[in-house]
């Protein structure tokens, strides 16, 4: 399931939202990821139908009755029905649109109610070949339904009653006394089965709720949220990989934090660094990342900006970071941030090229004094900068 790269939409009506329900606060890709385990792959689904299909027309040339035409005709339509289905959400999965989520799960409990009536007219007609090969069928259609629906356990509940439910039925009319024993067995096993499903289900939630937040915490930092440096470079390879425009690197180095960390302690710093990040969060806007890739140390990556629009953000980022800073048992404290600038391809098409540049452009604006941004000068020749006035700036 988690391998799977196709993308399947959430149901939208009432009635499948509730069928597909997987558990409380159970975020949204997680749920997504759930969803795509109910379409199954083809040849799992293609072992299903073989089953029930060969097994419904047996029956129906042993017992060529209305009744069991009916439902070879049902369980036919059904499984087309569901291939179709199947095929038309794969192939909008892979195109990135809307899939029939609804209607598979629809189908799903028609394909349940269909075995649970072949069911029951095999064990009416009074014919004990045909009912016990229709109870075989019924019950290793239930196995499946059971562990690969997990991800919905209350659709693979209503599956099991509907598939099973009518053997209690049949058994009522059969005429058979003994057969009753079917209204203790049947309700024991849906209920066995049902508990097994939402047991698997909360331990496949759990299970991708650790692995989310372990993916998190792997490109993320610790303190900030923001990406760390993991982050920061497979940010730089989705970006390379579609990108249409350059790529701008803003290397921040804070102002002055040694300075406070010294005299208000670590904490007092981690909480100064924690709100620098929500400021440069706040101040990230579509096609712009950052990352603290250590100590007072940020990068601010940008998709299709000019030189002029890096060294403006370059500036709003020095006049949002400057601004004081409330910290209880505090009391205002103040930073600010120097900041170098580079940019794709003029400064290398790499990330380490990138920083690099970004780098020794962070080191001019340093020397500068505080508060100043720098652009990395354009490289001349292998290992050396022509450095002019033009690509000094002072925010």
């Amino acid at each position: 399931m988690r391998d799977n790269s196709l993308t399947f939409s959430l149901p939208r009506w009432r009635f499948t939202r509730w069928l597909a329900y997987a558990g409380p606060d159970v975020p949204r890709d997680i749920r997504v990821a759930l969803i795509g385990s109910l379409y199954g792959t083809l040849p799992i689904f293609l072992g299903g139908v073989v089953n029930t299909i060969t097994v419904a027309a047996l029956i129906a040339y042993h017992i060529p009755k209305p009744s069991m035409l009916v439902w070879l005709a049902l369980e036919i339509t059904i499984c087309i029905a569901r291939l179709t289905v199947l095929l038309v959400a794969h192939r909008a999965a892979a195109r990135k649109r809307r899939t029939p989520t609804d209607i598979n799960l629809i189908l799903s409990l028609a394909w349940a109610a269909s075995l649970g009536l072949g069911t029951y007219v095999s064990i009416t007609s009074g014919d004990w070949v045909a009912a016990t090969l229709a109870c075989l069928s019924s019950a290793a259609m239930i196995g499946g339904t059971c562990f690969r629906n997990f991800a919905a356990p209350r659709l693979t509940a209503l599956m099991i009653t509907l598939t099973l439910g009518p053997c209690c039925l049949g058994a009522a009319v059969a005429g058979e006394p003994i057969l009753l024993i079917t209204f203790l067995q049947i309700p024991c096993y849906v209920l066995t089965m049902t508990i097994a499903a939402f047991k698997l289900n909360r331990m496949m939630v759990t299970t991708m709720r650790a692995e989310r937040e372990n993916g998190f915490r792997a490109h993320h930092d610790a303190l900030t949220g923001l990406s760390n440096r993991s982050g920061l470079a497979a940010a730089m390879e989705a970006m390379q990989a579609i990108r249409s425009g350059p790529i701008g690197l803003l290397y921040i180095d804070l102002d002055g934090f040694k300075a406070v960390n010294d005299t208000h302690g670590h904490a007092i710093g981690d909480e100064l660094l924690r709100i620098v990040g929500e400021r440069l969060r706040a101040e990230a806007g579509r096609g712009i990342l950052a990352a603290r890739i250590g100590g007072d140390e940020f990068v601010v990556l940008c998709e299709d900006r000019s030189r002029s629009e890096l060294i403006a953000l370059a500036e709003r980022l020095i006049a949002r970071i400057s601004e004081p800073y409330s910290i209880a048992d505090v009391g205002p404290a103040q930073v600010g941030a120097s900041i170098g600038i580079a940019q794709s391809p003029e400064h290398g098409d790499d990330l380490a090229s990138l920083l690099q540049a970004a780098d020794r452009a962070l080191y001019r604006s340093k020397s500068m004094g505080k508060g100043h941004c720098s652009l990395a000068a354009r490289k001349v020749r292998d290992g050396e900068d022509d450095v002019h006035a033009a690509d000094q700036l002072s925010a």
